[in-house]
């Protein structure tokens, strides 16, 4: 037999429901590695007319040659710092909260000379659910990151005022002419970005996007050992799954080997001599053969002997002390 409309009344004014306490369970934040790398490694500065300027070198001037006796050498006047610029932005990420949202969650706030004073009023907990100032707070927080993300990953073309992200400097086609942080692209190829967009990707057995990724990275360490970062969406990383399950990339421990895959091999060597890469600028294949020719190719047979020595078993090179 069903409640009588007297009855539902009685036990409505008799009973509460059971109201969760708390912050507000959000059901859409997502990981930002962009926007958490970049703060990581920000810096502050103290000010400044307009732009944040910084010294850049890419060219080399002074050279090596041999001589002997009395013979006439020349002398190089380096010249070759460049200013990267780039102007700095103001962003901004604000709410309000009227007075009387304040006293329904049982809260003064009083403004000073020194600053804002919070103070939570007796009982509150008796009426408050969920507070409202802290999930504003919670709100701007997250709304700042969201919004700051998104601008770290555009050009700055949606808005003149807004911060230029990655894609401003970053670019498709590096080789195009135009500048990056003031500096010509053209005329400075070592300022341009490595970019290898549409890669076609058909037979995951062929290993398309392993192949370039390690030709890729051999280039990236050319100039050094930076920190690498890799972000990636979706379709680049089932494709890139795709193509380790195609060749069997499985380990004794299951297809995560702490917890990941790493689809690199190690680097390479014969005999257990390290193969280091080196590059040659502006030579030819076979130069090496031709040292009567280019220079650049004694330097190379001598850095591949001084490899070879120890790996042999060889004696060091005597040493003449004048």
């Amino acid at each position: 037999m069903a409640f009588t409309a007297q009855e539902l009344a009685n036990i409505a004014n008799a009973a509460l429901d059971f109201y969760v306490r708390g912050p507000a369970f959000s059901q859409t934040i997502q990981s930002k590695p962009l926007y958490d790398k970049l703060r990581k490694g920000q810096k502050t500065f103290p000010g400044g007319k307009e732009n944040i300027s910084i010294p850049v070198k890419g060219e080399y001037t002074t050279t090596a040659s041999g001589y002997t006796h009395d013979d006439t050498v020349t002398y190089a006047n380096p010249a070759n710092i460049k200013r990267a610029v780039a102007k700095w932005y103001e962003i901004h990420a604000g709410i309000n909260i009227t007075g009387t949202e304040l006293k329904i969650d049982g809260i003064s706030v009083v403004d000073s000379v020194t600053g804002a004073q919070k103070s939570e009023h007796s009982q509150r907990e008796l009426t408050v659910l969920t507070g409202l100032l802290q999930d504003k707070l919670e709100d701007m927080s997250e709304g700042w990151a969201r919004s700051f993300n998104e601008m770290l990953w555009l050009d700055g073309t949606q808005d003149a005022k807004a911060v230029p992200g990655i894609l401003s400097f970053i670019l498709d086609n590096p080789t195009a002419a135009g500048t990056t942080f003031g500096i010509d692209r053209v005329a400075n190829p070592w300022w341009q970005n490595r970019a290898s967009i549409g890669i076609t990707v058909t037979d995951p057995a062929d290993q398309t996007l392993v192949n370039t990724l390690q030709k890729e990275f051999r280039q990236l360490r050319r100039y050094g050992s930076p920190k690498h970062a890799f972000f990636a969406g979706s379709d680049f990383m089932e494709a890139f799954e795709k193509e380790l399950r195609a060749k069997g990339n499985y380990t004794d421990s299951g297809w995560a080997n702490k917890g990941r895959i790493d689809a690199g091999i190690a680097d390479i060597a014969f005999k257990g001599v390290e193969v280091v890469y080196e590059c040659f600028e502006g030579m030819i294949h076979g130069f090496v053969l031709m040292g009567g020719v280019i220079a650049a190719a004694q330097h190379a047979l001598y850095r591949v002997a001084q490899a070879l020595r120890p790996a042999l078993g060889l004696a060091k090179k005597p040493q003449i002390r004048m």
